[in-house]
């Protein structure tokens, strides 16, 4: 979600790439919320951020959006990257009935874009 909105809101800017520690599948109901706001990520491919480092990339900014737990296993990045952490629940993780866990996706999107707005505003 966060590489849809950072591409989306400053694409112009940033190029922003999206990986996990461990390469899966999309949350389905991350796909379904971010189709409601008239963005497609079901064809986006998930990566795993070894992958990255592997490949020698170099990044400006290295953003984590998970929480405390898998922040604190984030590699770290060769080559110079300022990097962030904004503690934001796992979506996959969250327990409930579908309506309980789409309303829950969507305050967790809602809060990934705010945050991610916010950014943008103080960096420019």
């Amino acid at each position: 979600m966060a590489e849809a909105f950072l591409n989306q809101l400053a694409g112009d800017r940033f190029e922003a790439e999206s990986a996990g520690l461990e390469a899966g599948t999309l949350n389905p109901l991350a796909v379904v919320v971010m189709g409601e706001l008239g963005m497609d990520i079901s064809g986006n491919r998930t990566k795993e951020v070894f992958e990255f480092i592997k490949a020698g990339k170099l990044f400006h900014y290295v953003i984590t959006v998970c929480d405390e737990t898998s922040g604190n296993r984030c590699p770290i990045f060769p080559g110079y990257a300022k990097r962030l952490h904004w503690n934001f629940p796992d979506p996959s993780a969250l327990k409930g009935t579908y309506h309980e866990q789409r309303e829950q996706t969507k305050k967790i999107r809602d809060a990934i874009k705010a945050r991610i707005e916010s950014w943008i505003k103080e960096i420019a």
